[in-house]
């Protein structure tokens, strides 16, 4: 029941490339020399990977809050409604993540917009169709956000994350260029050509603006972004631990460095309903082996003493890039 989907690649190749996608005019042409392929093979086990589901697009994991403002939301949902209200949310194209958890806040969001403003009308229109109130819990502090982990062979180790640059002042172009890259990289010889043609930029102008988020921390991560689910990662759950301030920022540096956490951040109460400041997101092939990781977790990091919550993922609605058009 839990066997992943068949496709392609190799996992030393998914790993490998889920970061540091090669930026030159023929990228798939240096990956497929690395394993001895020749581009046309890879371009058709990319597209394979693509069709099975495993692999969401090629593209770029922008650090939260640097080229557009984004949170993540909930809503308690009676469960009658709740296939219904999904739907209303995810048909927003604002809105990239969207899932059914295992709480009274049943039904979780991730939304983007290009700043503050954008996004709290986003949100009051959310809370006008559902007729529910909208759980808004911005960032505060990110400890490790990547949500690409070892598929084969051991983790590497985890480095501190670098300063985030804020919210950066884009060029009309860079907005251009930003929009295009939503859907991912296109899966043909030169697809930074096919992005310059797409934001009138040259292809050298594209390449070099990539370089440059990456080098100023705002492009976190550039390759491969994959579906767990579809790779046999079929559980996940978000667990939540009611913390103080004082002792989150430790605590969460220590969850960061741990391979079982693939996100750790924190996050603001909203009491009286909602009373929980740090996140730590656990995937695995099975319920028992994501509680045994928080078990844990709970134990090495003396964490009993805090109240926490898990949150597990019940059904998946939407999963794609951001919108940042």
């Amino acid at each position: 029941m839990n066997a992943p989907i068949s496709h392609p690649l190799p996992l030393a190749l998914l790993d490998r490339y889920q970061r540091h996608f090669p930026l030159c005019p023929r990228p798939y042409a240096e990956v497929a020399g690395h394993y001895g392929w020749d581009e046309g093979e890879l371009l058709a086990a990319l597209r394979a990977a693509t069709e099975a589901g495993v692999l969401s697009r090629i593209g770029a994991v922008f650090a939260p809050n640097t080229v557009a403002a984004s949170t993540l939301a909930a809503l308690a949902v009676p469960p009658d409604q709740l296939a219904a209200v999904a739907a209303q949310v995810s048909a927003r194209r604002e809105v990239s993540h969207n899932y059914q958890r295992s709480h009274a806040y049943n039904l979780w969001f991730v939304a983007t917009a290009a700043d503050r403003a954008a996004l709290d009308a986003l949100l009051a229109g959310i809370a006008a169709d559902s007729g529910l109130p909208v759980l808004d819990v911005p960032l505060e502090r990110e400890y490790h956000i990547d949500l690409g982990f070892a598929l084969h062979g051991e983790a590497a180790a985890r480095t501190p994350l670098p300063p985030s640059p804020g919210l950066l002042t884009l060029s009309a172009a860079q907005r251009r260029l930003l929009a295009a890259l939503g859907p991912g990289l296109a899966l043909t010889p030169r697809p930074y050509l096919v992005l310059a043609q797409a934001c009138e930029l040259s292809e050298a102008e594209v390449l070099a603006t990539l370089a440059h988020w990456q080098a100023i921390g705002a492009l976190r991560r550039f390759g491969l972004v994959l579906r767990h689910h579809e790779l046999g990662y079929r559980a996940n759950v978000m667990c939540v631990w009611q913390i103080p301030p004082t002792a989150r920022d430790a605590i969460g540096a220590q969850l960061a460095q741990d391979p079982a956490v693939t996100l750790c951040y924190a996050r603001p109460a909203r009491p009286p309903h909602w009373p929980y400041t740090l996140f730590a997101m656990v995937h695995g092939k099975s319920r028992a082996e994501v509680d045994a990781a928080i078990d844990r977790l709970i134990a090495q990091h003396a964490l009993a003493a805090w109240p926490h919550a898990r949150l597990y993922t019940l059904h998946r609605y939407a999963q794609r890039g951001p919108h940042y058009a």
